[in-house]
């Protein structure tokens, strides 16, 4: 039988906005100084867990295997393993997810799952054309050859391809995230007025909750290597409003565009991690969990419409629970976009999309604004992609601490046509 897998704790660092060159650390500096103090407030045997899964999206060349380099550098036994998973956006989440899995079935009592992501390191790439000149130069042996390969050069060489602005790009239907989140809003008639005001509430969620120090027992502050210690998420905008956000000009589809710089995701640095446990674990190192994990689930869709994930795997829980909205206290559902996200709340709304698209009779409902992201998300946070999942889920537990709430459902859509969703029960 499965077996119930537990919350037990988690800690992540602030979220640091990318301000155009390389922050202060690497994914893997990121997952040390939230991990450290994580485990040493949980107080194990270092020896304990069995496993560490960590979510990466821009793995960097020094850091082959984040999950492993991390788990060495926490000081986790040599024997314990680690492996990196990738599921763009939903990376933090596909780890705890793993860990779920896999403790359930009784293969494992204790794991680490986080995820972390620089993308302020994302690699700058050189074009094909300036690739294939370079290994002509060096394969060249003889001076004329040497000479020849010189004589090919172009100044366009010298100019890089942005490799976070490729990777934020769907190979497959050729349209960058941005432009996703434009047609689902469009498909939902979401207004760029709505929008903003999306986007400035989730800027006042977020400054709120660190005014009233509720983050503080969720965010370790991180110390970079010339002392300089970040404490807070610094992409928060307290005096932002639907009117300034109103004069952005559209990035993606100009002129008549909704999706600005203003009411789309920060693009930012950051960590998180989850401890995840059996009963069996809870016992033997006297552990009081704060959580129980009860389901998740994955689902695929167009890629041109992924914005819609979160209502493809977050209906499925319901339906195979048996639940209604009234039994949900609490959403995280990841702010790529606002008007994804609002996308995402018309189509519950919605009795056609409900009825041949989600398999139910009527509408789903209309999710109580008051119940979704009531800290602010990833517009106001930012969305460093391989963290973001393990963050919602994370901060659901201790907002559902926080409020009392009983039930919570993390939900993201992932780049690529995707969506997971989590159900979480607080203890």
């Amino acid at each position: 039988m499965a077996r119930p897998v537990y919350i037990v704790d988690g800690a992540r660092t602030p979220f640091l906005k990318v301000r155009g060159k390389p922050g202060p650390f690497t994914p893997v500096d990121l997952a040390v100084q939230c991990g450290r103090p994580l485990l040493n407030r949980v107080d194990v045997p270092r020896d304990a867990f069995d496993q560490v899964v960590l979510g990466c999206v821009n793995v960097i060349a020094d850091e082959m295997n984040p999950a492993r380099v991390a788990a060495l550098r926490l000081g986790l036994d040599a024997a314990t393993t680690a492996f990196t998973v990738q599921i763009n956006c939903g990376s933090g989440m596909q780890s705890i997810d793993t860990a779920f899995r896999t403790i359930e079935a009784g293969n494992a009592d204790m794991i680490l799952a986080g995820g972390a992501e620089s993308l302020s390191h994302a690699p700058l790439v050189f074009r094909q054309d300036a690739a294939a000149w370079f290994g002509g130069l060096m394969s060249a042996r003889s001076v004329p050859d040497r000479l020849k390969a010189l004589a090919g050069f172009r100044p366009r060489f010298l100019k890089p391809v942005i490799g976070l602005e490729r990777g934020l790009t769907d190979p497959v239907v050729d349209l960058n995230m941005g432009q996703t989140a434009e047609i689902v809003g469009h498909l939902f008639e979401v207004s760029r007025a709505a929008a903003d005001a999306y986007a400035a509430e989730s800027h006042r969620r977020l400054a709120l909750a660190q005014h009233e120090g509720w983050l503080e027992d969720e965010v370790e502050p991180a110390m970079a290597r010339d002392g300089t210690v970040f404490k807070l998420d610094d992409g928060v905008r307290p005096d932002s409003t639907a009117e300034k956000l109103s004069s952005l000009k559209p990035v993606f589809e100009r002129p008549w565009g909704k999706v600005t710089a203003g009411n789309s995701s920060q693009i930012t640095d950051g960590a998180s991690w989850v401890v995840l446990a059996s009963e069996e674990a809870l016992e033997k190192y006297r552990l009081k969990p704060r959580a129980v994990i009860l389901d998740s689930a994955w689902s695929g869709l167009d890629p041109s419409i992924m914005g819609l994930g979160p209502t493809l795997c977050a209906t499925e829980i319901m339906k195979r629970r048996d639940l209604s909205l009234a039994d949900i206290d609490l959403w995280e559902l990841n702010e790529a976009f606002a008007a994804q996200v609002l996308a995402c709340l018309a189509a519950w709304s919605d009795a056609d999309y409900c009825q041949s698209v989600l398999g139910l009779e009527g509408p789903l409902g209309e999710i109580d604004r008051d119940r979704l992201n009531v800290d602010g998300g990833a517009i106001s946070l930012g969305h460093p992609v391989g963290a973001s999942g393990n963050r919602i889920v994370l901060h659901l537990v201790n907002a559902l601490h926080r409020q009392g709430g009983r039930r919570g459902i993390a939900t993201e859509c992932i780049g690529g046509g995707q969506g997971g969703a989590m159900l979480i029960e607080r203890i």
